[in-house]
């Protein structure tokens, strides 16, 4: 059994990802960390995280990148001006260091990733780092109360939306409690209703006056296609020198190459990923449309893309068929032009 599932199974909520290709390094210390993390949270006094993440991931973290050129130092969080990550953490906090360490990850990406072997392990080691202090982030303690005079139950799941990249009501509504950002009258107000922890505002399944909603039915509807769809794009995102997105058909799995050349997302930013499958889904990108975009974008005419794809009658589609199709495509999900006098790609 693989490892890491078998971890998942044994630590339940405790588990903490460690993505494939981690550091060694990092991935041990990682592994211990989760094994130990249990009663500590950011809420804690007895049990600080920072105190934690600075025993054991700080040194492994330092290990690692001194075997690394000093280049990489500059997308690492604190590193580069010789500070230790937990202490970035103390001064800016859980959440922005997630943040943070997205928008250097990005960066890495875009300038500096050749997709060697060292800059895959780089990629993956900042990722399980970026999972680790957002699981450190949603951390409650074992025993806590939200604050005076809400009545909540702290160890709830904190988590995203089932259908989308949102947080859901009941983690969105305790992060403003945890900041501080309530007043009195939403307190009542929230005292009086029963928060999801399972759905956002957007996607409850009922509305304020009881009756169900059409959001609700709509991404219930579609939860298969959505989860197929979160998966290919996590899939591509972790391997984006080639097409590997997984779907089993080269045509598809060439569009989700071709799409994600131009994003920088990673595995890592969880939040919008899924915000991106629930897109495509809500858009009725279907995986036909798809093969028809990589086929314009490789040279194809309406007429030859209609010949080699089928109508759901499983007959050839129209040239009409093929443009009334293409046209209904949202802007955001076109492929770029090909260059001139690229030849085409046989299918």
């Amino acid at each position: 059994m693989n490892i890491e599932h078998q971890a998942r199974l044994d630590l339940g909520q405790d588990y903490i990802a460690i993505l494939p290709g981690c550091a060694q390094p990092v991935s041990l210390a990682i592994a211990k960390f989760r094994t130990r993390w249990g009663p500590y949270s950011a809420f804690s006094r007895r049990y600080p995280i920072l105190r934690l993440i600075q025993e054991l991931i700080d040194p492994a973290i330092a290990e690692y990148m001194d075997s690394l050129p000093n280049s990489y130092k500059n997308h690492v969080a604190g590193i580069g001006s010789g500070v230790g990550f937990s202490e970035i953490i103390r001064l800016i906090g859980l959440e922005a260091m997630v943040r943070m360490q997205r928008q250097l990850l990005r960066q890495f990406i875009k300038t500096s990733d050749e997709q060697t072997q060292r800059d895959q392990c780089f990629a993956a080691t900042i990722e399980s780092l970026i999972e680790l202090t957002w699981d450190c982030a949603c951390k409650r303690p074992k025993k806590s109360t939200a604050t005076k005079g809400v009545n909540l139950n702290v160890q709830r799941k904190h988590s995203f939306c089932e259908f989308c990249g949102n947080l859901t009501e009941y983690s969105k509504f305790m992060l403003t409690v945890e900041q501080r950002q309530t007043n009195e009258v939403e307190l009542i107000d929230h005292k009086k209703l029963e928060l999801s922890h399972n759905y956002c505002k957007e996607h409850r399944p009922k509305l304020a006056n009881d009756e169900w909603n059409p959001s609700y039915k709509q991404a219930k509807r579609s939860l298969a296609q959505f989860n197929i769809e979160l998966s290919r794009l996590t899939h591509q995102s972790a391997h984006r020198a080639k097409p590997h997105a997984m779907s089993g058909d080269k045509l598809i799995d060439d569009y989700s190459f071709l799409f994600m050349l131009n994003l920088t997302l990673q595995p890592a930013d969880v939040a919008d990923l899924r915000n991106l499958a629930r897109k495509m889904v809500d858009s009725k990108l279907s995986d036909n449309k798809k093969k028809m975009l990589v086929l314009q974008h490789y040279g194809y005419t309406q007429s030859q893309i209609g010949k080699k794809l089928l109508s759901r009658k499983q007959q050839p589609m129209t040239p009409q068929a093929v443009s009334k199709a293409l046209a209904a495509v949202r802007k955001d999900f076109l492929l770029p032009a090909n260059r001139p006098g690229k030849s085409q790609q046989k299918f």
